[in-house]
């Protein structure tokens, strides 16, 4: 695998690595807490990978001051990237905080701080469990 500087991989590229992270930890959450059938699986994921569900998680995390001052400048580099792609199902500034919230996980695993990642990760179950 070739070495890439990650600080100068674009936020979509963060998000892009961010989304496909996340989705893996929440799926194998909802599976270890007993959800088996597929249709069940996928409704329940949507509350924590939508991007309604991410831009809520983010909005929470920043009036909650959980990111590092490195985190918040990923989260602001994911949030105003260009995206050549359309929202679907939400508006244009859900998406761009959701994007933003998966950069910052991008960008975490990328950068191998995995207690980190885990860290929020964690923090963002805990929120929507307790918002049930």
């Amino acid at each position: 695998m070739t070495k890439v500087d990650v600080n100068l991989i674009n936020g979509i590229a963060l998000a892009f690595e961010g989304d496909a992270v996340y989705s893996l930890y929440i799926r194998r959450y909802l599976i270890f807490q007993g959800q088996t059938k597929p249709n069940q699986l996928h409704r329940l994921a949507t509350r924590y990978v939508s991007a309604k569900a991410q831009a809520m998680l983010i909005e929470a995390m920043l009036d909650g001051q959980l990111l590092t001052q490195e985190e918040d400048a990923i989260y602001k580099r994911g949030r105003n990237a260009h995206s050549h792609t359309k929202a679907k199902n939400t508006d244009i500034l859900t998406y761009k905080k959701s994007t933003g919230f998966e950069a910052v996980l991008g960008y975490l695993h990328m950068t191998q701080q995995i207690d980190r990642l885990e860290e929020l990760i964690n923090w963002c179950i805990t929120y929507v469990e307790n918002r049930k």
